[in-house]
C-alpha cells in the first residue's frame, strides 16, 4: 500500500526542521555568551569531571597562595620590629661604651641610665608589634601581649608555633620566639636582652668602681651575644620568607597551568563558533523561508 504524504506532514518535518536549527542556533549562543563548552555535565561527562578536578585544584591553590601571601606579610611586619630592635641594641652598645670610659661623672651616667630605661621600654614596645590584631611574637597566644609595659619583665607568651599551608603537606613557619632574646627580666637573671639591659642601668646607678667596670667588660659582652642571638633571629625570619616567596612562586605557576588546561577543556574557541553560530543563523534564517514557502504553498492546495 501506497502512503500518501499529506500537507499536514510536510508541515511537520518542516517545524521539526527549523526546531532543530533553532536549537542548534540556540546552543551556539549560549556557548558564546558563557565562553564555556560544557553547559551541562551530559554534553562532555568526561570534560566535566576534569573541570571539576582542575577548578578544585585552582581553589586550594588560591587558598594556599593566599596563605603564602599573609605569612610573607607578617614575616616583614616580625622583621621591621626586630631591626628596630637591633638599633636599640646598637645605641645602647654607644651609651655603654661612652659611659665605660671613665670620664663621666655620676649625674651623667644616670642620665644614661634613664635612656637605657626608656630604650628598654622601646624593646618591649617593638615586641608587641602587632600584624592584622594579632601579636607576632607571642606564640599561638596571639591575643596575648609579649611583654607588659613598666617594671614586669616576664615573658607572656608561650614557644608554640604559628605556621602557614602553602601546598599540600607543605606547611612554613612564621613565628619568632622572641623570649629567647628578651627572656624575662632582671629577676630571672637569664642573662638575655631584657636582663642585660636592667643590669647595666643598676650599674649605671650604682656609682662604684665595680660597676663602671662591668659596663666595659660583662655589660657589652652580654649586649655583643644578645645581638648574635638577634641575628640568628632575623636569619631564620629571612629564611622563612624566602620559603614562602618561593612557594608562592610555586603556586603561581601551577595556577597558571591549571587554568591553561581548564580552559582547553571547558572554554570556548570563539573564532570557529562565530563562524558556526553565522552559519547556523543564515541557514535558520534560510530555513524560515523555505518553510514559510511550503506551508504556504500546502495550505493553498489544501483549501482547493
Amino acid at each position: 500500500m501506497t502512503e500518501r504524504i499529506t500537507p499536514a506532514m510536510v508541515t511537520s518535518l518542516t517545524v521539526n526542521d527549523l526546531n532543530s536549527n533553532l536549537a542548534a542556533l540556540a546552543r551556539t549562543t549560549d556557548e558564546l555568551s558563557s565562553g564555556r563548552t560544557i553547559l551541562e555535565p551530559s554534553d562532555n561527562p568526561y570534560g566535566a569531571s576534569q573541570v571539576i578536578d582542575l577548578q578544585s585544584q585552582l581553589d586550594g591553590l588560591s587558598s594556599y597562595a593566599s596563605n603564602a601571601q599573609d605569612g610573607i606579610t607578617w614575616e616583614n611586619t616580625a622583621s621591621g620590629a626586630m631591626a628596630s630592635i637591633n638599633e636599640v641594641v646598637q645605641r645602647t652598645r654607644e651609651l655603654v661604651v661612652q659611659a665605660a670610659n671613665g670620664t663621666n661623672n655620676q649625674t651623667d651616667l644616670n642620665a644614661i641610665a634613664t635612656e637605657v630605661e626608656q630604650l628598654t621600654e622601646s624593646v618591649k614596645q617593638d615586641a608587641n608589634t602587632q600584624y592584622a590584631g594579632q601579636y607576632l611574637f607571642a606564640g599561638t597566644l596571639t591575643t596575648t601581649a609579649p611583654y607588659m609595659q613598666g617594671a614586669n619583665d616576664e615573658y607572656q607568651g608561650n614557644a608554640e608555633t604559628v605556621a602557614r599551608a602553602v601546598g599540600p603537606g607543605a606547611s612554613v613557619t612564621i613565628s619568632t620566639n622572641i623570649s629567647t632574646l628578651l627572656g624575662n627580666g632582671l629577676a630571672s637573671g637569664d642573662g638575655k636582652l631584657l636582663d642585660t639591659l636592667r643590669t647595666i642601668a643598676q650599674h649605671l646607678r650604682g656609682g662604684t668602681e665595680e660597676d663602671r667596670t662591668a659596663l666595659g667588660t660583662s655589660d657589652l659582652h652580654s649586649l655583643d651575644t644578645n645581638l648574635e642571638t638577634l641575628g640568628q633571629l632575623e636569619a631564620t625570619a629571612g629564611s622563612a620568607t624566602n620559603q614562602l616567596q618561593a612557594a608562592l612562586s610555586r603556586n603561581e605557576d601551577l595556577q597558571t597551568a591549571i587554568t591553561e588546561a581548564l580552559a582547553n577543556t571547558d572554554d570556548t574557541n570563539i573564532a570557529s563558533t562565530s563562524i558556526a553560530y553565522s552559519s547556523e543563523q543564515a541557514a535558520y534564517q534560510a530555513a524560515l523561508h523555505a518553510g514559510a514557502t511550503i506551508v504556504q504553498e500546502s495550505l493553498l492546495n489544501f483549501l482547493h
